[in-house]
């Protein structure tokens, strides 16, 4: 009898606990939080860039680099990142859980997907709510060492989120590129990145 009781307190206890649990979305922590909502602010706005730091030099990003904070969710931002007529590639920041995860969807004209896509990484602590790293993840550095680019495997991406810019960056031994966009002076929205649809 006491043992059956014990046993019934433990099964309340437990389910008035499961209770509480979130049951809306994945859980996130406040600097994760703020640093999504801080780009989410933008969302239906697109901002002109600059390419401040290439080093070594590059190519691939001359003409107008534009982004647009396209769609956004609770748990999604996708963000195409346009390179004059280049519409291929979009950015896909997600609150998995575990944090936030930054992934580079690359698409062909046609709208099918590039054979270097999906790549990326996801963060590996609080970061701050104006600065988030992604350090390349396994995907990746296997994606990479296919495609012949193992030096791309120590890849980590950066975000900078501030009231009057937004920085993307990518830094690994031997390797840094940064753009800039100003967040003060939003332009005309680009056309829709290749495959995708409005």
């Amino acid at each position: 009898m006491f043992r059956h009781a014990i046993l019934l307190a433990l099964l309340y206890s437990g389910s008035a606990w499961a209770g509480t649990l979130p049951t809306t979305g994945p859980v996130s922590i406040p600097t994760h939080d703020a640093f999504f909502d801080a780009i989410r602010r933008h969302c239906g706005k697109a901002f002109e860039g600059k390419v401040s730091i290439d080093n070594p030099a590059s190519p691939g990003f001359e003409g107008r680099l534009v982004m647009h904070v396209r769609k956004c969710s609770d748990t999604q931002l996708q963000i195409p990142f346009h390179v004059g007529e280049d519409r291929s590639r979009t950015w896909l920041i997600s609150k998995t859980g575990s944090g936030l995860q930054l992934k580079h969807d690359h698409r062909h004209k046609d709208g099918s997907s590039d054979k270097s896509t999906m790549y990326g990484g996801h963060t590996l602590d609080a970061g701050w709510a104006t600065v988030q790293s992604f350090p390349a993840d396994q995907y990746s550095k296997e994606l990479f060492s296919a495609a012949g680019n193992p030096q791309s495997n120590g890849n980590t991406w950066q975000m900078y989120v501030y009231p009057e810019k937004f920085t993307y960056r990518l830094v690994r031994e031997g390797r840094e590129f940064r753009v800039d966009f100003d967040l003060t002076k939003p332009v005309a929205l680009p056309p829709t990145p290749w495959g995708y649809a409005d």
